[in-house]
């Protein structure tokens, strides 16, 4: 039985109606048989007047149109290319009837006619895929033509179905070619711009609920047409938009289809869980559950994150949207609409299956946490950044770290990610580690966003120091810290982030001290990682880090025993900055490609070595004197300010200024320019102020 239907559904396929057999032809559909009229050197209106009209009246047989251009190679195509031509024009004009079966005939043979030419020719030039389209002589006409019926289409109050094979059509178009810059057919979309009809879908919350998604990917496709060659109308368009409902479509689109990754996410994290090999290996310790949650995959969606890059890096007005407060969606139950038959979407993307509605029609309740779209891309970055292995998690790992980079230069958005009334619980997904439990839900604070993107960059850092290290994506870590730190410094935000876990690095968290782990790691895999990277930039970015700290830290370190806590954590750790200031001056005075490089973190380490030179034969001394092989921690806080040993606060705590003013400096004293001068006078000022009033005399 299921050979009789397996072998029936092939036939269909191949618009067979009816097998053959000695005495009978095979039967075919009418619509197989006018396809074969099109595919002969004659032209078929010949014989037959209302060829092309009786043609889109017949259901439209996609499989087999493709499969007929695929098999003709290039010299059979060009014999009837002028049957292809007259067949693209009429599909064209079919679209301007008034018969609904007529023009979604006519859409869905105008996506089986692109896309089989252009499998076909995949080495062929965009201007040969044009002719053999739709003539030269009658491209730009019948190119216009298309696209103001596809804008007609799109914006009038018709049929859903039609729109939304509308923006089939154009996604089909538009993806046909691996290199969307050397899609040349694009020129005409260029010109012909149907920009205004995606903003009215997202504008829109009915269009935007059943188009949404299909619109946005569209936008963002177009936006990187030949972006950086030639001037690009859409990224005109789009950084210039500032309709308020247009934008906020386009997050809630955004949030949708990140939320529903996540949920994906987390739902077979669940059923992982709760499987017979999670309490196999919850019973002997854990042993293999980092290769268990490597099965956990959910399918990532690039399309939509460039969407959200593009948005973020064109319009600064978009910068809003990221902060506006809706309940959390993956909590909420939405009604789903039924998605018309349409060809593949492309990009091996699926829209998310919930509805995307407005925050104004979502219903408040206190046990809905509070999200928005910041808070749903960390989540997604979390889940994606945890496995770099894969190239394709890899780049989209990259992405995400490029789009959290334009939100940590710009002004405004920094202004809401530091806000002290903007509080949120972001519960961020950390790859499961032998030597850390997984933290509960429940007892993750409310804090301000900032919080949440180190957690995300700390989170990263510590968790893949390995073979394949990913030095790309540890850069771009390193410079988001930064440049938050710098907006902290400038407007002097002191942050209520536990920085004393930063620096300590105890077991179950992350921090500075990952700082000086990667230092570690990058020292004790120095061969390997140099055949293939530069690792003293990286070195240079982290050891900066710690002088911003030591330098400005009096600008946004909470309280003074802050600086006391991060001092001692270089003192504690002194070995691993031994360790590399002796790599990188061997390195520095021999000849090599390495010379300059490593000459840089030399020079970047004064100011370190001078807080170690200073403290370490103080507490080396004291350790000696005392009988005492290990400081504790408060033992060496004492020492380090001048508690411990009798009559000498005063005196420490001078030296500590002094070495802080050389800190500030740098090498600047060293020239003893008047610049130097007057950076050491600020220098003193801002630490007296800062330490001032605690000092006993």
């Amino acid at each position: 039985m299921l050979r009789v239907y397996s072998m029936a559904q092939t036939e269909k396929k191949g618009g067979l109606l009816r097998k053959s057999s000695a005495s009978k032809k095979p039967l075919k559909e009418k619509v197989v048989l006018m396809y074969d009229e099109i595919f002969t050197t004659e032209d078929p209106s010949k014989c037959n007047p209302r060829f092309w009209e009786e043609l889109f009246l017949m259901k439209v047989n996609l499989e087999y149109l493709e499969g007929k251009l695929e098999a003709l190679d290039g010299e059979e195509l060009m014999k009837i290319k002028d049957n292809v031509n007259c067949l693209f024009q009429h599909c064209i004009q079919a679209l301007g009837e008034e018969h609904p079966i007529r023009v979604v005939n006519a859409l869905q043979t105008l996506c089986a006619l692109i896309r089989g030419v252009h499998q076909k020719n995949k080495s062929t030039s965009g201007f040969d895929i044009i002719n053999m389209l739709v003539g030269f002589d009658k491209a730009e006409l019948c190119m216009k033509n298309l696209m103001e019926s596809l804008d007609s289409l799109l914006c009038a109050e018709g049929s859903e179905s039609l729109k939304s094979l509308c923006l089939k059509l154009l996604l089909c178009l538009v993806t046909v070619t691996d290199n969307i810059s050397q899609n040349t057919i694009l020129e005409y979309v260029m010109i012909n711009s149907i920009f205004e009809a995606i903003l009215q879908i997202l504008s829109s919350p009915l269009s935007r609920r059943e188009h949404g998604y299909d619109a946005v990917v569209l936008l963002a496709l177009l936006v990187n047409y030949r972006k950086y060659e030639s001037v690009n109308p859409y990224i005109v368009k789009l950084s210039i938009v500032d309709d308020e409902p247009t934008l906020n479509g386009m997050g809630l689109v955004i949030a949708q289809a990140l939320s529903e990754y996540n949920r994906q996410y987390k739902d077979k994290e669940e059923e992982h869980q709760s499987g017979f090999f999670s309490a196999l290996t919850n019973m002997v310790g854990s042993m293999f559950i980092a290769d268990a949650d490597e099965k956990i995959s959910v399918q990532t969606n690039e399309a939509i994150l460039l969407a959200l890059y593009e948005a973020v890096h064109l319009n600064r007005n978009f910068i809003t949207v990221l902060a506006q407060s809706h309940p959390e969606m993956g909590l909420m139950t939405t009604p789903t609409s039924p998605v018309p038959t349409t060809p593949v979407t492309p990009l091996g993307t699926t829209p998310p299956s919930s509805d995307v509605i407005s925050s104004a029609e979502l219903p408040l309740d206190a046990d809905v946490q509070t999200s928005n779209l910041l808070i749903t891309f960390l989540k997604y970055s979390s889940i994606v950044m945890q496995d770099t292995k894969d190239e394709h998690r890899l780049h989209s790992g990259k992405l995400c770290l490029i789009i959290l980079t334009c939100i940590a230069e710009d002004q405004y958005a920094n202004a809401f990610l530091h806000d002290d009334n903007m509080n949120f619980r972001v519960n961020l997904h950390r790859m499961p580690m032998r030597h850390r439990k997984k933290a509960a839900d429940k007892n993750l604070p409310c804090r301000p966003l900032v919080c949440a993107v180190l957690d995300l960059m700390v989170e990263f850092i510590v968790t893949h120091m390995m073979k394949e290290f990913p030095m790309d994506l540890y850069v771009r870590c390193i410079q988001i810290v930064h440049k938050l730190l710098c907006y902290q410094k400038k407007c002097r935000v002191r942050l209520h982030y536990t920085w004393r876990e930063l620096w300590s690095g105890t077991l179950g968290t992350t921090g500075l001290n990952t700082l000086i782990n990667l230092l570690k790691f990058l020292m004790s895999n120095e061969t390997v990682l140099l055949a293939k990277h530069n690792i003293f930039t990286l070195a240079l970015m982290v050891v900066n880090l710690f002088n911003m700290f030591i330098t400005y830290g009096d600008t946004f370190l909470p309280t003074p025993s802050s600086y006391d806590e991060l001092y001692y954590e270089i003192i504690r750790m002194h070995q691993n900055f031994d360790n590399l200031y002796s790599m990188v001056l061997r390195l520095s005075t021999n000849a090599g490609q390495w010379k300059e490089p490593a000459s840089k973190v030399t020079h970047a380490l004064v100011n370190i070595r001078a807080i170690i030179n200073h403290f370490n034969p103080k507490i080396e001394s004291y350790a000696a004197v005392n009988h005492i092989s290990q400081l504790s921690e408060d033992q060496g806080l004492s020492l380090q300010f001048g508690k411990e040993i009798p009559g000498s606060h005063r005196e420490c705590q001078v030296l500590c200024a002094k070495c802080y003013v050389q800190i500030n400096t740098g090498p600047l004293t060293i020239l003893g320019s008047e610049k130097s001068r007057l950076v050491l006078r600020e220098s003193n000022a801002r630490f007296w102020k800062w330490y001032g009033p605690t000092m006993t005399h």
